[in-house]
């Protein structure tokens, strides 16, 4: 069975603000704005128009074995939230 891949649109796709602790990213596409904390705007640069698994994910924030699965929450949550797609 092949890995889940994760995709977030390209930079241009997305226009990003952030505002203190908050930032605001409004999805062209869907025309939706998102309030987001941090990790989110970063795992958004980490996907930017290419496709990501899970450990490759996990690789670049350099997150133990034990801490993916709070990453794999957040990217059901960014999936659910349309900002970014699986595959």
């Amino acid at each position: 069975m092949a890995a889940t891949r994760y995709r977030a649109p390209a930079p241009d796709g997305l226009r990003i603000a952030p505002l203190d602790d908050l930032t605001a990213i409004y999805q062209r596409a869907s025309g939706i704005t998102h309030i987001v904390i941090a990790p989110v705007p970063e795992l958004l640069e980490a996907m930017a128009g290419e496709w990501r698994t899970l450990d490759a994910l996990a690789d670049a924030f350099g997150l133990a074995a034990d801490e993916r699965a709070a990453l794999t929450e957040r990217l059901d949550e960014l999936v659910g939230a349309g900002l970014i797609e699986a595959g």
